[in-house]
């Protein structure tokens, strides 16, 4: 540090402590992650492809076997020359992102497979010097930054301690001692790493903050063994301190445990809470329900289910991370980028309801169970379902999660019966279309809205009401946890 003064953290959990959640993160709400790497190649099941192939039996051990051939002539190496990045346009890319709405952008530095897509430092075994033959990360990072967006990079280096091991149990190349670099110790997912691997670990995290100055650093779910928590603490220290002296905010995603509350920011994958979380977290889904890496049978979501997403990840105080995979010459499927086109329409439309918004006394109402958990599968959202959100301006805004075929919404926790609006209604606007009149009405048993017959947006089918009064905005721990109308949560 300049000045001679001591670093603002330490290598413990107590000084980590006090970091804090910048306020960009918890402004901008909305994300695109990355899943691109050579396992985008095979184009089969998903992006565990390269641990699967090397699993006998499974549908893709027999899938290559027939596809390619057997494994000590065609292994997983074999398929980096085919990731050719041939059409990749990182400027393209960012201004789909934009034109999405997202405000900041978190690409895969290097997945479970150990083929690092940047400029490493220390493995002969990246897009650098093979397959595209170009710093994806560093370009991508350029782009995103001149489209005036937020970069980060995710790091899954950790499960790669084990994530070949399968090739260790019939004749493959993963027992070449010539690819030992690229296939790592594939070692028994029960024996914890040991110091060697830590180490290397540990330098690859900090090569990638060195080089590309992330602002989010995403890691998944095995850093949670115990043996990573000295070096979960000494990269900590290591990035908050960096960030120090860039003079930027930053943020670390964790899974389950791995971190201790506070000291960097929970991600639940493809899960929803059940409450408002006091303290900021995420959600990272994907666009595709089967695959977060490009594969040719996608089982794509529908424009409704990334807003209905978004509309309650952030009602309950978190943001969303949403994925896409691209294609190995570097093209976003069609479909993707007319997804994200749409989301993005919807929230140029309805984004004072998502940016810069803060949860309300409760998340919502409405008959859905979004209860938390690993399955994102729910039934689907009704007209019934609502979530809330106070905008920086003091305004309430309550979504439908359907438009009502009746034309006819009640917003039930607006009622004076439960005592959760703090006063009178002012007035009630429909958002997008602000020019219209609302014929409304509000007594103890909520605001009753009849609605114009306008169509709704890109079939996102939802339905947003800007509502004006004493709205006590905020994050708010006063308010029972259940009225009887499905308002499951207040903090």
């Amino acid at each position: 540090m300049e000045n001679g003064e001591d670093p603002p953290f330490e290598p413990t959990w107590e000084s980590l402590a006090h970091y804090k959640i910048p306020e960009w993160y918890q402004r901008d709400k909305f994300g695109i992650f990355i899943h691109w790497g050579v396992y985008s190649v095979p184009a089969f099941g998903n992006e565990w492809y390269p641990r699967n192939m090397y699993i006998k039996n499974s549908a893709e051990y027999k899938h290559h076997i027939e596809t390619y051939g057997p494994h000590t002539k065609f292994g997983y190496k074999d398929f980096i020359p085919q990731l050719t990045a041939s059409n990749f346009d990182p400027l393209a890319w960012a201004d789909l992102f934009r034109d999405a709405g997202a405000r900041f952008v978190v690409p895969v530095g290097e997945h479970h497979d150990g083929f690092a897509m940047y400029d490493s430092s220390v493995s002969r075994w990246s897009a650098t010097k093979m397959g595209p033959r170009r710093d994806v990360i560093g370009d991508l990072a350029s782009a995103v930054r001149d489209r005036g967006l937020v970069f980060g990079v995710s790091c899954h280096r950790a499960e790669h301690w084990w994530f070949f091991n399968g090739g260790k149990s019939f004749p493959s190349d993963v027992q070449d001692p010539r690819y030992r670099d690229l296939y790592g110790p594939a070692m028994p997912d029960t024996l914890q790493p040991d110091a060697t691997f830590l180490e290397d670990w540990l330098t690859r995290c900090c090569d990638l903050v060195d080089k590309y100055k992330p602002q989010v650093f995403y890691f998944d779910w095995w850093i949670e063994q115990p043996a990573f928590k000295p070096y979960l603490q000494r990269f900590a220290a290591y990035y908050y301190n960096r960030a120090a002296e860039w003079k930027k905010g930053v943020v670390i995603n964790y899974k389950f445990e791995a971190y201790p509350e506070g000291c960097a920011v929970l991600d639940m994958e493809r899960s929803h809470l059940d409450r408002i979380r006091p303290l900021f977290w995420q959600t990272d889904t994907s666009v595709s329900r089967n695959s977060w890496g490009y594969v040719e049978k996608q089982d794509y979501k529908q424009c409704k289910d990334v807003i209905c997403d978004l509309l309650d990840v952030v009602s309950k105080n978190g943001a969303l991370l949403l994925n896409i995979g691209p294609k190995p010459d570097g093209t976003i499927p069609q479909e993707e980028q007319e997804l994200l086109r749409q989301v993005g329409a919807w929230l140029k439309k309805y984004g004072s309801a998502i940016y810069g918004t803060r949860p309300w006394k409760v998340f919502g109402e409405g008959p859905t169970d979004t209860s938390g958990g690993s399955d994102e599968r729910h039934d689907p959202f009704t007209c019934q379902d609502i979530r809330f959100t106070v905008g920086a301006e003091g305004a309430l805004y309550a979504t439908a999660m359907a438009w009502p075929d009746d034309l006819k919404l009640t917003v039930c926790s607006v009622g004076s019966n439960l005592r959760l609006f703090g006063g009178k209604v002012e007035s009630v606007t429909l958002l997008g279309h602000e020019n219209l009149t609302l014929k409304w009405t509000c007594d103890g048993a909520g605001l009753h809205v009849t609605l114009p017959t306008v169509p709704p947006l890109n079939g996102a089918m939802t339905c947003t009401l800007k509502i004006v009064g004493d709205v006590k905005s905020g994050l708010n721990p006063v308010g029972p946890p259940d009225h009887g109308l499905g308002i499951k949560s207040s903090l």
